[in-house]
């Protein structure tokens, strides 16, 4: 009954492609038969770039094509407290779609980003043992005038495509930082410091996901796997959906 209300509500109110932004149909009639329409136009999937390649075997940033370090630049120079990160896209390639993801309502993107991570990523993720997916925590405030929280939207859907439960009361943010897109490195982490607390000190998980919408720096990453690391959570894995190249 549920999904036949979903198939409904895409007729009245057709999804948005994740990379044009333009309406996709419904339905679709393929070997004589009336299926439901897919989440991404077909000819939008060329656009997209997916993280592969070389890759930091810490963040998961693309190295490059003929690079042989083990590590990224920034991975050598900064310890971290993940053991290791995915990212499903390259920033560049999908930019415009996590814009209106996150800014513009477009919530229903996050259908095809979980779909995508089952595809490029459902094995790996699976085989690590995660008991809980952790979507990195939004002011209270600052969720309220937007509407949601975009981690969260994206976790459900992750979620959903890999069965492994969300968890939403683990970290909780108490401090209303600023934009991460304006600071250095230096002043990420310094604006970051004591701004997510764990509102109980037993954590009974023993590997979690943490989930956001982009790497770049993992200073936002890093304050809340030191918090799970106090707690006694011994392996941290995250994951987004986008990630920078090292140039």
């Amino acid at each position: 009954m549920f999904k036949e209300f979903n198939w409904v509500l895409d007729l009245i109110y057709p999804r948005r492609c994740p990379v044009c932004d333009g309406p996709v149909k419904a339905f679709e009639f393929k070997n004589g038969r009336i299926t439901r329409g897919g989440f991404i136009h077909r000819r939008c999937l060329k656009k997209i770039e997916y993280v592969r390649g070389p890759l930091c075997q810490k963040c998961g940033k693309p190295l490059g094509r003929n690079s042989t370090e083990e590590y990224c630049e920034d991975c050598r120079r900064t310890g971290h407290f993940f053991d290791r990160g995915f990212s499903v896209f390259v920033y560049r390639s999908i930019s415009g779609s996590i814009y209106r993801f996150k800014y513009l309502g477009r919530k229903e993107y996050a259908d095809f980003y979980g779909l995508a991570t089952k595809k490029r990523l459902g094995k790996k993720l699976k085989n690590l043992g995660i008991e809980a997916i952790v979507p990195v925590p939004m002011y209270r405030e600052k969720e309220r005038r937007r509407g949601y929280n975009q981690a969260e939207v994206y976790a459900g859907a992750v979620s959903e495509f890999l069965g492994i439960p969300v968890e939403t009361g683990l970290v909780r943010r108490v401090r209303n930082t600023a934009p991460m897109k304006e600071l250095d490195v230096v002043r990420r982490r310094n604006n970051l410091k004591k701004a997510f607390i764990m509102p109980q000190n037993d954590v009974k998980f023993k590997c979690v996901l943490i989930i956001d919408d982009i790497y770049t720096t993992g200073s936002t990453i890093d304050e809340i796997a030191h918090e799970f690391r106090v707690a006694g959570v011994e392996k941290i894995y995250f994951l987004t959906l986008a990630i920078g190249q090292t140039t």
